[in-house]
C-alpha cells in the first residue's frame, strides 16, 4: 500500500483534473506515481511536462533498445509498479514480453539480441552503487548506437532509476497496466482520506 495517499480527483484543482483525464484516456487509469505526487503541485507540473520532453526527443534508438533498458532498470530495482507499467509499454510496441520472465538470464538466452543484451548489461552498470561502466563499454554502446543513441540510453536508464527508487520509497506497487485491469489509485483510501490538505490546487 502506498505511503502516501493518492490525491482524489475532488480533491485535486483544474490542471491536475485535466491531467487525471488525460491519462486516463491515454493509459486506461491515472498513474498512482502521478497521483501521489499530485500533492505537490510544482513537481506535478514538472513531472508531467519533464516526461512529455523526454518522451518526444527520445527517437533515435529502437523501441525494443529502450524499453528493455528501462524495463531492466526497474527490475534491478526492484519497482514493481514499473515493471508492471513497462511491460504494458512494450505490449503497446508490439513488442514479446513473454520472454521478460527470462529477463534474468538475458546473457546467454537467445530470445534477446546483441544489441539488447549490450544496453541491459549498461542498465546494470549503470544501477548499481557505485557504478560499473567502463569505457569499453561506452565505447562498445556508441559504436552500436551512436552518440545520440548513447546519450538517449544513458538519459533513459538515469530517468528509470529515479522513477523505480522514488516510486519503491513511496510504497507503490505494481497497478494492474500489464494485465488490462488497473485499480484506482484512490478508490481505497477515497472515503477516508477525503477532505484532507493536498496542496493540489
Amino acid at each position: 500500500m502506498a505511503r502516501i495517499p493518492a490525491v482524489a480527483p475532488q480533491d485535486a484543482g483544474l490542471l491536475v483534473k485535466g491531467a487525471y483525464r488525460y491519462a486516463e484516456r491515454r493509459f486506461g487509469s491515472v498513474p498512482e506515481p502521478f497521483a501521489v505526487l499530485a500533492h505537490h503541485r510544482g513537481l506535478f507540473m514538472a513531472s508531467a511536462l519533464h516526461e512529455s520532453v523526454v518522451e518526444r526527443a527520445s527517437k533515435v534508438l529502437p523501441p525494443n533498445i529502450r524499453e528493455i533498458a528501462v524495463y531492466r532498470t526497474a527490475w534491478v530495482v526492484g519497482c514493481s509498479w514499473c515493471i508492471d507499467f513497462g511491460t504494458m509499454l512494450q505490449k503497446h510496441e508490439d513488442l514479446d514480453i513473454d520472454r521478460l520472465e527470462h529477463i534474468a538470464d538475458y546473457a546467454t538466452s537467445p530470445l534477446y539480441s546483441d544489441d539488447e543484451r549490450a544496453a541491459i548489461a549498461y542498465a546494470d552498470a549503470m544501477t548499481a552503487t557505485p557504478m560499473t561502466v567502463t569505457d569499453d563499454q561506452v565505447d562498445d554502446l556508441r559504436e552500436r548506437f551512436g552518440i545520440d543513441g548513447l546519450l538517449e540510453l544513458t538519459y533513459q536508464i538515469s530517468l528509470e532509476n529515479q522513477r523505480s527508487r522514488m516510486n519503491a520509497a513511496l510504497g507503490l506497487t505494481d497497478q494492474g497496466f500489464s494485465s488490462d485491469s488497473c485499480r484506482v489509485p484512490w478508490a481505497a483510501d477515497s472515503a477516508s482520506e477525503s477532505g484532507a490538505g493536498t496542496g493540489a490546487n
